[in-house]
């Protein structure tokens, strides 16, 4: 593993601590010898990591689409910045340069940025660790959904399992080290059935 892709919001949120999380996450980062790709922003939690990576002496690549450059206010003290035609040119460099993929606290971009990796990950399109950074709780609610899904009948227990929750930013690059993809494949029991 070489880089970690970091999906996080362009605000630092209603808590100082997440801030300090997102310090501490681009420590973690450096610390392990490993990149970060990002959005490219440098406002909110985005810059926060960015500019703790750099000043750390690691590696951050950004990736922005043009439409975002001013409203994000695109990096430029980055390793990288990479300006794209559109949102679905940014996810997909995204994904390209990173082994491994971290939600911390964000909004709906974050959300939707991290269920894509995690469907891409059931359906076998990678075979990539895609984790939450549970700062303060903050995913717990989704956790709470998703296991729900999995009490419903629309889930199974090795889809969820691929999600890998830490609250701890070593040791969730430790988690996403030994991560090991589900052997499963999700349309099995569908074809015994036909």
């Amino acid at each position: 593993m070489k880089s970690v892709c970091v999906y996080c919001g362009s605000s630092d949120g209603a808590k100082p601590l997440y801030r300090e999380a997102a310090k501490a996450f681009g420590r973690a980062l450096v610390a392990a010898n490993l990149s970060l790709v990002y959005g490219g922003g440098k406002v909110g939690l985005m810059g926060v990591i960015a500019d703790e990576v750099m000043a750390a002496g690691g590696r951050a690549i950004g990736v922005i689409p043009e439409l975002l450059v001013n409203k994000e206010v695109g990096h430029d003290g980055l390793s990288e910045l990479h300006v794209v035609p559109n949102m679905h040119h940014r996810k997909k460099m995204m994904a390209d340069l990173s082994d491994a993929f971290v939600a911390m606290p964000g909004g709906a971009g974050t959300l939707e940025e991290l269920f894509e990796v995690f469907t891409w990950a059931q359906l076998g399109y990678h075979q990539k660790a895609v984790a939450v950074l549970n700062i303060d709780g903050f995913y717990d609610p989704l956790i709470s959904m998703l296991e729900h899904t999995v009490q419903e009948g629309f889930m199974r227990q090795a889809y969820f399992d691929i999600l890998q929750v830490d609250s701890d930013p070593a040791a969730l690059i430790g988690r996403l080290q030994r991560y090991q993809p589900p052997l499963q494949d999700k349309w099995a029991d569908r074809r015994e059935r036909v």
